[in-house]
């Protein structure tokens, strides 16, 4: 299991106000060891995250290629 700390978050197209999000995140382990790294994942419509085992559903490449532009545009994904 891990906790994870959102560092930077961008959020693509909403699909029935669910809306796709491209994260810049620390995980930090139960052993105590962490790693830095990014993830995709949802947002409900009422804001909360659905985590899914570490997947996360990108309805197309157009929808993916969104996300990466936007996180270089803001300075973090390079």
């Amino acid at each position: 299991m891990a906790n994870v700390q959102i560092i930077h978050e961008v959020p693509e197209k909403r699909i029935k106000d669910w809306q796709l999000c491209f994260q810049d995140c620390v995980f930090y382990y139960d052993d105590g060891t962490s790693d830095t790294g990014y993830r995709f994942i949802w947002r409900r419509p009422d804001g909360s995250l659905q985590p899914a085992r570490g997947q996360a559903r990108i309805p197309s490449k157009e929808d993916l290629e969104n996300l990466l532009a936007q996180a270089i545009l803001a300075g973090w994904f390079k």
